[in-house]
């Protein structure tokens, strides 16, 4: 589900005093020390309330220590923003226009092994919204009785069901659609072995794609890192794709919000793949507020479990679940050869895509799971596409 609104957006009184005057309330950040070094943000503090671009410093202590550092990497809500290597260790940021809560970290990596986190939370305010106007969008995928996709058909073909109500469709697009794509690539410690081949399936794979698409390129481990931001340019997808390397944990239910956050301020057909060898390790999302998000956004994700993924029932439960809410497929294997054969799939999928609209039908957003039936007469057709949506407030 798309909402195409036009927003008012109204700012607490009170809240938008405090965050104009740089209100902020001093807290003790989380830190971690390791090996005798502790690195300390000094900018944001806790509790600050943040929006427009800012520096984000860090200092180390005891600053007799700051030869042990090889360098100070800073995150804002587990997206990489920079890297340091020497003193003093700080860069710009910018927290954009809204002001929302924000994960601040640093992290001082050591020469000898080894690394010291430091923490910070700000606050965010409250708002009210009115949304003028709110438009359902489904893609569909349609196959005969022997699995084949159905083109060229046309609007009258499909009846579309709210909630059981019949609905007018009011956009139909079955050619030249845009394409949004976000490819989110697992790049944790045990994904080290197969991550060459890997690497090749998914450079072939976003090679396939036509050249008016728009892709963006993530890696995710305790992390998500943006590789490559949405570009039309096959060549630097392909080299970022060459940069991954693989370290640390998993964070699977952070890179599907981050990922759907993305796409929910893009237009057109949007799609996420996800790949992953491994249970959740390191999210600070969880599990629930992934499948939320996944509920109330029209993006199709696609997911690809390999390696231990295949063993592993709890995976494959998550993968799955995603997949079946967003009207996309997930695809299992230990063969890291198989690969090929997943994303040649998904590649015909998006090139065999309906998108339809149609005005949401209520005035309420109240959050209400709407169950989505789509009919396709005159054949004996299936008709993928996700089971419903959630209209919420954002």
């Amino acid at each position: 589900m798309v909402m195409l609104p036009r927003f008012r957006i109204r700012l607490a009184s009170a809240a938008l005093a405090a965050a104009t005057a740089g209100l902020t309330i001093a807290a003790e950040p989380q830190t971690q020390s390791d090996g005798g070094v502790t690195i300390r943000i000094t900018s944001p503090v806790e509790d600050a309330y943040l929006s427009g671009g800012l520096r984000l410093v860090a200092v180390i202590e005891p600053p007799a220590m700051v030869r042990q550092v090889k360098q100070v990497v800073f995150f804002a809500d587990g997206r990489r923003v920079c890297a340091i290597q020497k003193q003093p260790f700080q860069c710009e940021w910018d927290a954009g226009d809204r002001i929302v809560e924000h994960t601040i970290r640093a992290t001082a990596e050591l020469a000898q092994g080894g690394r010291a986190v430091a923490t910070v939370q700000t606050r965010g305010v409250k708002f009210a919204e009115a949304v003028d106007v709110d438009v359902v969008q489904l893609t569909a995928v349609v196959t005969d009785g022997s699995g084949r996709f159905v083109s060229g058909l046309k609007p009258q073909d499909f009846k579309v069901y709210d909630n059981d109500r019949p609905q007018a469709i009011t956009s139909f697009q079955s050619e030249n659609i845009e394409l949004e794509l976000i490819a989110a690539i697992d790049v944790s410690s045990s994904m080290r072995e197969a991550l060459p081949r890997v690497k090749e399936s998914a450079k072939r794979f976003l090679t396939g794609l036509r050249t008016g698409d728009r892709v963006t390129l993530l890696a995710f481990n305790d992390i998500v890192y943006t590789l490559a931001q949405r570009t039309k340019e096959q060549n630097a997808r392909v080299a970022a794709i060459d940069r991954m390397r693989a370290w640390g944990g998993t964070a699977l239910y952070d890179v599907v919000v981050d990922a759907l956050r993305r796409l929910e301020r893009l237009t057109g057909r949007r799609s996420l793949v996800v790949f992953s060898d491994g249970d959740d390790q390191s999210s600070h999302a969880t599990f629930q507020a992934a499948v939320a998000h996944a509920e109330s956004s029209d993006a199709t994700i696609y997911a690809i479990g390999q390696g231990r993924a295949v063993r592993t029932r709890d995976l494959q439960t998550v993968l799955n679940r995603f997949a079946t809410i967003s009207g996309g497929r997930a695809f299992f294997t230990e063969d890291v050869s198989r690969l090929d054969k997943f994303f040649e799939e998904i590649l015909e999928d998006l090139s065999n895509q309906y998108l339809i609209s149609y005005n949401y039908p209520d005035a309420e957003r109240d959050g209400q799971w709407h169950k989505v039936r789509l009919e396709v007469g005159k054949g004996d057709y299936e008709v993928r596409v996700r089971p419903g949506y959630r209209l919420v407030r954002n």
